[in-house]
């Protein structure tokens, strides 16, 4: 399997116009190869926790048509992020298109403290499968829960996918703590990270993938949108797109 990880910079609260450029990057990643393309958390609004209300949708908004017709069309996983609207609140949501399969939702179970006056606590997508691979999705601060990680290799994941909005800051602890995940669970991480302002700062980038020993496979810079193909078969990174 292929499978890859996107590095956008969002225009905040747009969300016709960040759906275009995950269009681009998805059909790039498709035209290479992937099965499936991860983008980084909230990655339709950006990370905008003050604009969540204004902003949450559902998953089957009209406006993402146009995702799941490349889903179909290309034959690839598309994990876009969105906030989403629910009885309890909003959820900051992964919502997974799949070709001509009904859309599913990830939603961030584990919130970090300063999220918890805009968001609630969601329900994890349990038992993705892409190509006979079990896949678990992670949402940012989800990574920092050992709970989390150990769920999902008692699942059955082989890869483990960090969708984040980490700033530049966060981007060396989050490196750290994804590499340790992989070598404790042996299984392969990758992680899909913005770049550019959000509202917590600069976002930092240096999306990256990590064999299931926790070595680095490649990477990409702080500053540039691109995608990672990365081939679970050999365990190789084969395309670095900036």
């Amino acid at each position: 399997m292929k499978i890859a990880v996107a590095q956008t910079k969002p225009l905040t609260g747009d969300i016709e116009g960040n759906i275009k450029n995950h269009i681009t990057l998805a059909t790039r990643a498709a035209d290479n190869g992937a099965d499936i393309i991860i983008f980084p958390e909230l990655s339709l609004t950006g990370y905008e926790p003050s604009l969540a209300k204004e902003l949450a949708t559902g998953i089957n908004d009209s406006r993402f048509e146009v995702l799941q017709q490349l889903s179909n069309e290309k034959q690839i996983t598309i994990g876009v992020g969105v906030p989403t609207n629910a009885e309890s609140g909003i959820h900051i949501t992964m919502v997974l298109f799949q070709p001509n399969k009904p859309r599913q939702a990830n939603s961030k179970m584990y919130l970090h403290a300063d999220e918890e006056p805009f968001f609630v606590s969601g329900e994890n997508l349990q038992g993705l499968i892409i190509n006979n691979t079990p896949i678990a999705l992670a949402i940012c601060y989800e990574i920092s829960v050992h709970e989390h990680s150990a769920n999902a290799r008692k699942s059955g994941a082989e890869l483990y996918v960090a969708s984040v909005a980490k700033t530049v800051k966060g981007v060396e602890k989050a490196w750290a703590s994804l590499s340790e995940t992989a070598s404790k669970y042996g299984m392969t991480v990758l992680m899909s990270n913005s770049v550019g302002m959000c509202e917590d700062g600069l976002c930092g980038g240096r999306s990256a993938a990590w064999n299931s020993k926790g070595e680095l496979l490649g990477h990409l810079n702080d500053t540039d949108e691109g995608i990672i193909v990365l081939d679970t078969i050999i365990d190789k990174i084969y395309l670095i797109i900036e």
